[in-house]
């Protein structure tokens, strides 16, 4: 049976199919877009400030995709996403390139590694080498070369802590950020939410480009995130696989039945 590019023993599988990573969402997006080359393709290319649920799943299926799927499962999204990226490109930016592709996978890598490690504990050395090495496949498998992404965590940590005080923020970047930060079109039932959501990312960031986007950070906001992730240590380590897998298992299912209506069209139809 084809398992996939990893079987479920490899630590990158464990990390990545928390759902509560989806927490670190925000963070992973508003880094990406603190990068003037991304936002700037973000800007001219796409709505997903108004649609934030669809570009979620898009970024899911991908991830999900790659990591979780069969080996055809992974190309297949790889190469949607790959033909979505060449038609973003201008003045100065496009989406191909190798140094924004390392850029947007670092903030999901390192988002993914901070929040798993807040709440489960510390990787030992050895599994955060593998899984660093490991990650590298969400840029190669669409086209970043792989001596493009550094060689090992120390190279990739320098690399990290140089970009994130060195980058400068845009105005599209931030006209972006706000729109993602207070989002209107979503569900009802999800409004309740924006306020944690706010929180969690705002605290998450990097200092430097939490400043970059003009957010404050009081320590009456550092004990409400401090208490957010105490209680989730508590309880989210405690809930069983099926409940912690679900976000997982929705995206890579959503993921199936697109790709077999695409196989076979006329299901679409009910036929």
């Amino acid at each position: 049976m084809d398992e996939g590019l990893f079987d479920d023993s490899a630590v990158i599988r464990r990390v990545a199919r928390e759902g509560l990573l989806l927490a670190g969402g925000g963070r992973a997006t508003l880094l990406q877009i603190a990068h003037p080359g991304v936002a700037q393709g973000v800007h001219d290319h796409s709505d997903f400030a108004e649609r934030p649920l669809d570009r979620l799943r898009t970024t899911m299926s991908y991830v999900f995709g790659v990591l979780f799927g069969t080996v055809e499962e992974g190309r297949a999204i790889s190469r949607a996403v790959t033909a979505m990226h060449r038609k973003v490109t201008g003045p100065g930016y496009y989406a191909d390139d190798p140094d924004l592709q390392v850029w947007v996978n670092a903030t999901l890598y390192d988002t993914a590694v901070l929040i798993y490690q807040r709440v489960f504990g510390p990787l030992p050395d050895a599994e955060l080498d593998e899984c660093f090495r490991q990650y590298s496949v969400l840029a190669t498998s669409i086209g970043c070369p792989e001596d493009a992404w550094p060689a090992d965590r120390a190279t990739f940590d320098a690399y990290w802590d140089r970009t994130i005080h060195t980058l400068r923020v845009s105005d599209e970047g931030r006209e972006i950020a706000a729109a993602l930060m207070r989002p209107k079109n979503i569900p009802l039932v999800m409004h309740p939410a924006k306020p944690l959501n706010r929180l969690v990312t705002v605290g998450l960031l990097p200092e430097p480009i939490r400043a970059q986007f003009g957010y404050t950070w009081s320590p009456r906001q550092q004990r409400a995130f401090d208490g957010f992730f105490g209680v989730t240590r508590l309880v989210y380590p405690r809930l069983p696989g099926k409940v912690r897998d679900l976000v997982k298992d929705y995206y890579l299912n959503d993921l199936r039945r697109r790709l077999s209506r695409r196989r076979n069209p006329l299901t679409a139809d009910g036929r």
